[in-house]
């Protein structure tokens, strides 16, 4: 089949190229549309209908008529002379406030943008008073505005209102400041615009340059990345496309980390073709590039493919967790890497027929043999020092795993950017508390759905009163039909704090259930009590997801290698990566600089990549081990030429991924929370899989195992005169002073 598919693309590669390119276009542009449409807004959208905040959600959803897709801004309003506002100011604070309410709020466009092909999100805001300050020094109003707050249109949309409220308070006289999460989150890009553009510039260009010096050609340094971005490209929208016929709803960091993840083993998988391509070339100058690249393609293909698919099943493991932004992620990236896969197997193939030899232009390097090198003398030294290298290696990943004791999650959605927004957030929080602009609320129904009378929960708002942390209590509020009630907790905590989350989890539910009137049935809810809830889920997803996810890919592993030991070999380095990874963020992040844990998602994000993408560099070391150990000659001898062969695309992939990685974490950094604690540990635990699992233990524990690691079956060398040839590389000129003519 694959050979099929590699020769079908070689033969015809002027096709595929366009077929390839024209679907990499088309879909390139429509992807960003489809994607605003498949994104979810909020966090507790993802939870499990099980789950209690999850039911306050559809309460406030079904009988009070909240938005599921609204993000709330706070405005404070205030006299420019820092003086109390009096009810005249007030009353003209609120009778703006109504104009701006009827005000239709249209998204600014780049004028290089199709209309059809970006999602509108225009809208008209609603508006309300929320509070104001005990000194009378501000008054709050509440602003819904609808979308994602990771989208750039919703971003330009409430800069937009927020520069016309600006003004408008301006001429009474009044100063005004913007908090909330889509104020936070559109400060913090606008901070980090050029840091991002810069960052990511630098980093791509860093990329090329190694590809240049690698390979000694623009083509091979370019090639790559222009590949992958047509793939990725085609993947986006397939995944967009999937997601909008199933009606899953993705998480706004799905889309970047496909990105990350389409990069990463595109231009992995293409390195792997390229250097085997410039190996066969030198051993076989005569033959025809086009054959050459069918052979090359159909032989690494297959390790391509398993190491593709390992990666789907690593991820199709999220199929069994609880929290739906792990769910959804895990069907998004397996499409995702099946169309890379098929991309590798076809667009690649066919762009190595299409160049063939000039590939490598202007570059000499296929008329020489190359010297050993770097690599071989690693290889050399593997094969002489397996038990030392060994050791070493295992102390370095076992002290890094150390620091994982300890660890713990952190849910807040902050980024600990100082920005305007938190600047406006701390103000109110030294006047009123700091749940204000983010209430937690508790939502009540009768059980046998009548109707409800606020006098009934006096006795729970009173009890609520008097549990520590909560600043105020809201009256009850009844919803039209007086079907469901509503009461509203501000907390004298940060809502995305610690703190917050306990308080909700702890003793704001303990009173609600000892309070609670019979006959009716009560939900905490709110931004503290679903981070809580997802705290929950998320401790069940990693005891749950992890072996399962190990089990799948030992399998795999177990059936592509045809070994019962060499699949436990790979999956206990690859696991000691994950730990030592995983010890290394948090010694850096939570003991070194003082943050309150590791982000919530970077365990799994974590060992999802760093496990399969690690598994990718040890599945194309083993499998060009196990090559080498069917040619006659000892095992050492076997692993040292194996080393030497695969060590400069392995160290090269595995450098250019974690360039990557970093490009990604600059164009991210500005909008997602943890993307810097994300960044550091997948660029370390690719640097780690590549360079210290790959190139140093798994060879190791080659030498030391012999062809052993292959048992029960084990490759035993094929008889000299029977053995297939080992490549022969042109004639190396004599030295001058030998006299050669």
């Amino acid at each position: 089949m694959i050979r099929a598919l590699t020769g079908f693309s070689t033969r015809h590669a002027w096709k595929v190229i366009a077929v390839w390119a024209v679907l990499g276009m088309g879909l390139a542009v429509l992807a960003p549309m489809l994607m605003a449409r498949v994104t979810g807004s909020q966090s507790g959208d993802f939870l499990p209908r099980s789950y209690d905040s999850a039911a306050a959600l559809r309460i406030a959803e079904e009988n009070f008529g909240v938005n599921p897709d609204a993000t709330t801004v706070t405005v404070l309003v205030a006299r420019t002379d820092g003086s109390p506002l009096t009810a005249a100011d007030q009353q003209q604070v609120e009778a703006e406030a109504a104009k701006l309410a009827k005000r239709r709020v249209v998204m600014p466009r780049k004028e290089e943008e199709p209309e059809l092909l970006v999602l509108d999100r225009s809208q008209t805001p609603r508006i309300a008073p929320a509070a104001v300050a005990p000194d009378r020094t501000f008054e709050l109003l509440a602003v819904e505005l609808t979308g994602n707050a990771m989208e750039e249109g919703v971003r330009g949309v409430y800069k937009a209102f927020r520069d016309d409220a600006r003004a408008r308070f301006a001429d009474l006289g009044m100063r005004t400041g913007f908090t909330g999460g889509l104020a936070q989150a559109s400060d913090s890009a606008d901070a980090n615009r050029t840091a991002a553009l810069v960052g990511s510039s630098l980093v791509t260009v860093l990329i090329v340059l190694l590809n240049v010096l690698v390979f000694r050609s623009v083509l091979a340094a370019v090639l790559p990345l222009l590949a992958v971005a047509v793939i990725g490209g085609v993947a986006g929208g397939a995944v967009a496309g999937a997601a909008a016929l199933t009606g899953l709803k993705l998480d706004a960091s799905t889309p970047s980390l496909i990105s990350v993840v389409l990069l990463g083993i595109g231009v992995d998988y293409l390195l792997f073709l390229l250097f085997r391509f410039r190996e066969h070339l030198r051993a076989r100058p005569d033959q025809p590039a086009r054959e050459a690249a069918a052979e090359v393609s159909a032989r690494v293909g297959t390790a391509i493919t398993s190491a593709a698919l390992t990666i789907v099943a690593a991820f199709a493991t999220l199929g069994v967790a609880t929290f739906g932004q792990f769910r959804s992620l895990g069907p998004a990236i397996a499409v995702a890497v099946l169309v890379m896969l098929l991309g590798s197997l076809t667009l690649m193939p066919a762009l190595l027929a299409a160049c063939g030899r000039r590939m490598f232009w202007p570059s000499r390097g296929l008329q020489r043999v190359p010297r050993d090198g770097v690599a071989g003398r690693f290889g050399g030294l593997v094969a002489r020092r397996p038990l030392a290298l060994l050791a070493a290696s295992v102390a370095l990943l076992g002290a890094l795993a150390a620091g994982a004791v300890g660890v713990r999650m952190d849910y807040s959605l902050a980024d600990g950017t100082t920005t305007a927004a938190t600047a406006t957030a701390a103000e109110i929080s030294r006047a009123l508390p700091a749940g204000v602009s983010d209430p937690t609320s508790v939502y009540l129904v009768a059980a046998d759905g009548g109707t409800l009378d606020a006098g009934r929960f006096d006795g729970l708002s009173r009890a609520l009163t008097g549990v520590e942390g909560v600043g105020q209590v809201g009256r009850t509020v009844l919803s039209e039909d007086r079907r469901a009630a509503r009461i509203d907790l501000y907390l004298n905590a940060d809502p995305q704090s610690q703190r917050a989350r306990d308080l909700a989890s702890g003793p704001v539910r303990a009173a609600v259930a000892a309070h609670t009137p019979a006959g009716t049935s009560a939900h905490v809810g709110g931004t503290a009590a679903v981070f809580a809830d997802i705290s929950t889920a998320v401790d069940h997803d990693l005891r749950v997801v992890f072996p399962v996810a190990a089990a799948l890919i030992a399998l795999i592993l177990l059936l592509l290698l045809r070994s019962l030991l060499a699949p436990v070999v790979l999956m206990l380095a690859v696991g000691l990566g994950f730990a030592a990874t995983l010890g290394a963020a948090t010694l850096l992040f939570q003991h070194g600089l003082g943050k309150p844990g590791v982000a919530f998602t970077l365990p799994l994000v974590l060992f999802l990549f760093v496990v399969a993408l690690g598994t990718d560099y040890n599945i194309l070391i083993t499998d060009r081990i196990r090559e080498e150990m069917h040619r006659p000659g000892p095992p050492r001898a076997a692993v040292a030429r194996a080393v030497r062969h695969t060590a400069p695309a392995v160290a090269t992939a595995g450098i250019v991924l974690a360039g990557i990685v970093l490009a990604g974490s600059f164009a991210t950094l500005a909008t997602t929370p943890g993307s810097e604690q994300i960044a550091f540990s997948l660029t370390l635990g690719i640097l780690l899989s590549a360079l210290v699992l790959s190139l140093a233990v798994v060879p190791a524990l080659a030498v030391l195992l012999g062809r052993s690691l292959w048992w029960p079956a084990r490759p035993a060398p094929a008889p000299a005169a029977d053995a297939a040839p080992a490549p022969v590389a042109p004639p190396r000129p004599a030295p001058d002073h030998i006299g050669v003519r």
